[in-house]
């Protein structure tokens, strides 16, 4: 092993490297990279850009919108706001009250004779009716507890009580027509009725007002046998159910379904001949005086 030791040891040597062609910049291979691209610009700078456009396009938009508004209020003819007395706007009111005031005044002058004239011929028809056809009937008003054609003087008629007596061509008297009302099973219940006090028999009956449940209430006005079966019947009346009646006199069948309704008819008109009935009593024991026909 002689000559083994002048030979250097080969651990230490280092091996010379080629050199690369394409420069330095080729050098980023060495580690497994690409080689760096073109320089790019930086990403905030781009940014800046983007928010300078908008911020250019707001502000043309602001300056489109303001010369419009500029145009619209050069076109428009200048309008000044001004503030309304508080007197203006009372005056103001209390005209188009009174206007409104007078016109229902108009309207009401207009129409109440109507109604009244409409409200007197249909109590007339129903006095013929229950009366059988009176060829006159005179007004007999209630004053200090008794019948009366002639009223004292200074005593208005506005709100007396009042009947009807009606007379045959001959001057007899047939009858005298009675009128009443009160709470039904839906509202008030208005009737008259006929009385002839020589028989002490009742002529008739007529709904004059009724707002009771239809098909069931309105038979009172509307079925013609229970309309029908008040004549001849002798008061006080008594109600019973259909059918089960004795034929007594006073005895008038009452309509199925409709209980309330049919007793409230019967309880107006005994309740009327419990008070106007001595005062009818009182006034026949008098000869007949002469009216003027129609009452």
């Amino acid at each position: 092993m002689s000559g083994g030791e002048d030979r250097p040891r080969g651990r230490g040597r280092k091996l010379p490297i080629a050199p690369q062609s394409g420069g330095p910049d080729e050098a980023d291979g060495l580690n497994g990279l690409p080689p760096a691209a073109e320089t790019e610009p930086p990403a905030d700078v781009e940014l800046e850009d983007e928010a300078k456009a908008r911020d250019e396009e707001a502000l043309a938009a602001e300056e489109a919108l303001a010369d419009a508004e500029t145009a619209v209020e050069a076109a428009a003819p200048e309008l000044s706001v001004k503030e309304v007395p508080s007197w203006r706007l009372i005056l103001t009111l209390a005209l188009a009250g009174a206007m409104a005031g007078l016109a229902i005044v108009l309207v009401f002058g207009w129409a109440e004779p109507q109604i009244e004239a409409h409200r007197a011929a249909a109590l007339r028809a129903a006095i013929l009716e229950v009366l059988a056809g009176p060829e006159r009937y005179e007004t007999l008003f209630v004053v200090d507890g008794a019948l009366t054609t002639a009223l004292p003087a200074g005593v208005d008629s506005t709100g007396l009580d009042r009947i009807y007596a009606g007379y045959a061509l001959d001057g007899r008297r047939m009858g005298f027509a009675i009128a009443g009302g009160k709470p039904g099973y839906q509202d008030i219940v208005g009737l008259i009725f006929g009385y002839d006090a020589e028989s002490d028999e009742l002529l008739g009956m007529k709904v004059l007002e009724s707002k009771e449940t239809p098909g069931l209430g309105d038979k009172i006005e509307k079925d013609s046998a229970f309309v029908s079966s008040f004549r001849g019947v002798v008061p006080l009346i008594e109600g019973v159910k259909a059918g089960a009646g004795t034929g007594s006199e006073h005895e008038v069948d009452m309509i199925t379904g409709a209980t309330i309704s049919s007793r409230t008819v019967i309880e107006i008109i005994n309740e009327r001949m419990e008070s106007i009935g001595p005062m009818i009593e009182s006034f026949t024991a008098q000869p007949p005086v002469a009216a003027e026909a129609g009452g």
